[in-house]
């Protein structure tokens, strides 16, 4: 069947400013990491992708890594943009990175103008793209210099291979190095990609306030925990869940009776909000102007409906916030 956008799209979803730029993101964004390589069926991969646009969530996150294989999630997406979503392309953001092993040799990793550049053309070619709407590097190189891998961003948004450029992983001291050598150069950087959520907060020790006082936004990937912050563990471990597959962005030693025991009590708050605890803690992700948007993964399209019905009840009275720093210390 011909996909046909819902007409209602943008009536539900809240789009915010992208620091000081020109870009609205919407609050909440998709993530291609896991559900669209080429162990999932491109169908469902379909499904996810439509639900999440007819939700009004226009910003599609990818990498040349995701997969698995590496890259088999910007081919399949090429594929249903081509086949599905080619008559809203300029409704889209579509964002790609690198900075990951990709392919074998010393040219395939890290940060160097070759790697990046290169890595860059094999994704637009994936995806039957031109151009991507934000390029990122995806994690510090410690070798190569740094003013190389940011002219190298700059080079790519000079050859219209990207509007905007992101930077991903970066500590709050090598992103202000970061920032200042792309200030300098004439391509400002657009947004952040950190890890963040309830159980992760480390940029709270300065890196969201130099984001907010050099004006770039900010998009917080896995703020589940890797679903830690569902109601998945409430009684333990299930045995087909990710913590007890051998997953390695999940293991059964970081699920302590201590962190359970928190994981009830915020649960409790949840509730009381009338929400569900994947619910709440994107929520708290979003509490204040800081975060843009957070990046969440999906396997059913109920979860999608989930997290956008998070926005009719996203924020906190000042005895909860001061409930739940209370369980997260």
């Amino acid at each position: 069947m011909v996909y046909q956008a819902d007409p209602s799209r943008y009536n539900a979803m809240e789009y915010r400013r992208c620091g000081a730029s020109g870009l609205k993101l919407p609050a909440i964004s998709l993530g291609l990491w896991h559900n669209f390589g080429d162990a999932t069926l491109i169908e469902t991969s379909r499904q996810l992708l439509r639900h999440a646009f007819d939700l009004g969530i226009t910003h599609f996150d990818l990498a040349n890594n995701y997969g698995p294989p590496p890259g088999s999630a910007e081919s399949n997406f090429g594929r249903i943009l081509r086949e599905d979503f080619l008559p809203w392309r300029d409704e889209l953001i579509i964002s790609s990175k690198a900075g990951y092993t990709m392919w074998d040799g010393p040219y395939g990793d890290w940060g160097s103008r070759k790697y990046l550049v290169a890595s860059l053309d094999q994704s637009l070619k994936r995806m039957g793209l031109e151009y991507v709407d934000i390029f990122y590097h995806h994690r510090p190189d410690p070798d190569t210099p740094l003013s190389e891998t940011m002219r190298a961003l700059d080079h790519i948004v000079r050859q219209g291979k990207a509007l905007y450029i992101g930077l991903s992983n970066y500590p709050a001291d090598r992103a202000k190095e970061a920032l200042a050598i792309l200030n300098d150069l004439g391509t400002p950087c657009l947004i952040h990609q950190p890890k963040y959520s309830m159980f992760e907060r480390w940029v709270e020790d300065g890196l969201l306030d130099l984001l907010k006082q050099e004006g770039v936004g900010s998009i917080a990937f896995s703020p589940l925990a890797g679903g830690q912050l569902t109601d998945r563990y409430l009684n333990g471990i299930p045995t087909d869940s990710r913590a007890a597959s051998g997953s390695r962005f999940l293991n059964p030693e970081q699920l302590t009776e201590e962190k359970l025991a928190k994981v009830r009590q915020l649960n409790k708050i949840a509730a009381q909000r009338g929400q569900k605890l994947s619910q709440m803690a994107l929520a708290w992700v979003l509490r204040d102007e800081k975060v843009t948007s957070v990046l969440i993964g999906a396997s059913k399209t109920a979860q999608l409906d989930d997290a956008v019905g998070m926005l009719n009840n996203r924020h906190f009275s000042a005895q909860e916030r001061a409930d739940i720093d209370a369980i997260l210390r």
